[in-house]
């Protein structure tokens, strides 16, 4: 299978009809997770930040959370944008020790996974208020990793879908009925 990030790199590459491929990509994404992992602990280190660092597979990213410091919310930043800015640098890390795009996410004192939450609940309401009122509605502006989240939490509403419009940055989630 070919696991490809939102360019189009691939990431992870194992033939489905090869014995053990899934188990390959699961180590593959292990490997992702504990270089991950290496560079953000060298990172804290530096920072004189403490923190416990966590590593998981989920589906076909490695997910890497930091929590327990009292001050990771320097980590988060506002809006998340330090946070965002750490992820990508934590996945350039990880490409040049593989050779290979990263799709790893990275999480900090709970931050993405509270966020998560919120989106989902704004796409929610936002399809049902679309469905009530039979009005289009126009949310703020998104990173691409906020709107997936409101996207999918719109499909999830028979009578309404959903698209993003505009341009970075401020391009944002509009629910239509369907």
């Amino acid at each position: 299978m070919t696991v490809e990030t939102d360019g189009g790199d691939p990431t992870v590459t194992a033939a489905t009809a090869e014995p053990g491929a899934a188990n390959d990509a699961e180590e593959a994404l292990i490997e992702e997770g504990e270089i991950a992992g290496d560079y953000l602990e060298q990172l804290l280190d530096v920072l004189d930040f403490d923190g416990d660092i966590d590593l998981d597979v989920e589906g076909d990213r490695a997910i890497v959370s930091i929590d327990g410091g009292k001050d990771l919310d320097k980590l988060v930043g506002r809006r998340g944008e330090v946070l965002d800015a750490l992820q990508e640098l934590t996945r350039l890390a990880v490409q040049q020790a593989t050779g290979i795009r990263s799709r790893l996410m990275l999480d900090v004192a709970g931050w993405r996974a509270a966020r998560r939450s919120e989106l989902s609940a704004l796409g929610a309401e936002a399809g049902k208020r679309v469905l009530e009122s039979g009005e289009r509605e126009a949310l703020s502006p998104m990173t691409p990793f906020e709107r997936k989240i409101v996207h999918d939490a719109v499909a999830a509403i028979d009578g309404v879908v959903s698209e993003s419009e505009g341009v970075e940055p401020n391009r944002h989630v509009v629910v239509l009925p369907a």
